[in-house]
């Protein structure tokens, strides 16, 4: 197994890695909407689900692959009724084929986030 580290997502905030390679697999762990920069979260799913993207995106590019490269996604949401501004979103990151998904409302995440994505990336 290979540890990824990038100062371009968010530091882990528990005893946990940002992603790990193993074989030919990257698996990301959930990245929240947290800007990597500043600390900040913005506000508003549509801002959310933006930082939450470009943070996971960062995270497979220094891995030295590309979000075309990722085969599977989990969303978690805190409310399902923001589930079609995470699609258009969504959308703007990923392409046909796109990825196989699970999205899944969940009570609470963490720093009270309105999402988290995590994904699994063929290297």
């Amino acid at each position: 197994m290979k540890e990824i580290k990038t100062n371009n997502a968010p530091a882990a905030i528990g005893p946990y890695s940002q992603a790990i390679i193993a074989g030919n697999i990257l698996f990301t762990s959930g990245q929240i909407p947290i800007n990597p920069a500043t600390g900040e979260i913005p506000e508003g799913v549509e801002a959310q689900a933006r930082q939450a993207f470009d943070n996971v995106k960062n995270l497979i590019e220094a891995s030295g692959a590309s979000i075309d490269n990722v085969v599977k996604t989990t969303v978690f949401i805190k409310n399902m009724e923001d589930f079609g501004k995470i699609n258009e979103i969504y959308a703007e990151y990923f392409t046909e084929p796109y990825p196989a998904r699970s999205c899944v409302e969940v009570a609470r995440l963490p720093k009270d986030v309105l999402l988290e994505v995590e994904t699994i990336v063929e290297l």
